[in-house]
C-alpha cells in the first residue's frame, strides 16, 4: 500500500507562501458581486472560465444578472444566452433551481450570510445539480465563510506532491488540508487560486516542473 506524506501547519503555509511569493495575490473570485460569484460558480461547472465569462458577460449585456431577472426569464431563454458555457440546458436549469432557494431568503445575501457554514452547505447541496464545488465556491467566494474549495486541480497538486492519491474523495481531501490550517476565509480564498493557478500554467496534465517553485518539495518531480 503507497504511503504518503504527512501535512502539517508548517508544510501547508510553506507551500502557500512559496506561491503567494513567485505569483503574487491572484484576486479571485473576479466578480463584482456575490450574486455574480454564485451565477459564474454554476456556470464553470465543466468548462474553462473563459466560456463562463462569455455567458456571464451575455447575461449582462441582456440585462439578466439579478435574481429577479432570472426568476422571470423562462428557461430556454436562459439557456440560450448561456450556450457558450456548454451544456445550457442542464446549467439553466441549475441556476433556476438556485433562484427558487434564494427566494427564501428574499433573494438578498445578508440572511444567508447569518447561517453557520455547515447548515448552508447542507441546505445549498440539497438543489438538484449543485454539487460539492460549487457549493463550497459560493461559501467561499460569495459569502466569505472559510471553506476550502477542492478541485481537480487541487487533487493534482498535492497528489504529485505526495500527500494523497488523484482519486482521493472531495471531502477527504478538503478535512486534510482544512484539519492543518487556521480557518481563515481570507487565506483559503487566495490559497486554492495560488493552486489554481500553479495548475493551469505550470502543473498541468504534462507538467512543466522545472519552473515550478514547489520542485523541491514534489515526490513526483523527484522520483
Amino acid at each position: 500500500m503507497k504511503k504518503y506524506r504527512d501535512l502539517t501547519e508548517d508544510i501547508l503555509m510553506d507551500i502557500y507562501r512559496k506561491l503567494f511569493s513567485s505569483f503574487g495575490a491572484r484576486g479571485w473570485w473576479p466578480a463584482e458581486t456575490p450574486f455574480e460569484v454564485v451565477i459564474g460558480a454554476i456556470l464553470a461547472q465543466n468548462t474553462s472560465w473563459s466560456n463562463a465569462k462569455s455567458a456571464i458577460e451575455q447575461l449582462k449585456s441582456n440585462n439578466l444578472l439579478s435574481p429577479e431577472a432570472l426568476n422571470n426569464i423562462n428557461l430556454e431563454d436562459l439557456a440560450e444566452i448561456v450556450k457558450s458555457s456548454g451544456y445550457y440546458n442542464q446549467k439553466a436549469k441549475k441556476i433556476k433551481n438556485f433562484i427558487g432557494f434564494f427566494k427564501n431568503y428574499d433573494f438578498k445575501f445578508e440572511g444567508m450570510s447569518k447561517q453557520s457554514a455547515n447548515h448552508l452547505r447542507e441546505q445549498l447541496l440539497n438543489i438538484n445539480g449543485i454539487g460539492e464545488e460549487t457549493v463550497d465556491c459560493i461559501l467561499l467566494y460569495a459569502l466569505d465563510k472559510p471553506v476550502f474549495v477542492i478541485d481537480t486541480y487541487t487533487k493534482r497538486v498535492f497528489s504529485r506532491l505526495g500527500f494523497a492519491d488523484e482519486r482521493i474523495k472531495y471531502s477527504e481531501l478538503q478535512k486534510i488540508i482544512t484539519d492543518n490550517l487556521k480557518k481563515d476565509a481570507v487565506l483559503f480564498n487566495e490559497y486554492h487560486a495560488l493552486i489554481d493557478y500553479l495548475a493551469h500554467f505550470i502543473c498541468k496534465k504534462k507538467p512543466e516542473c522545472e519552473r515550478c517553485v514547489l520542485q523541491e518539495d514534489c515526490n513526483y518531480y523527484n522520483h
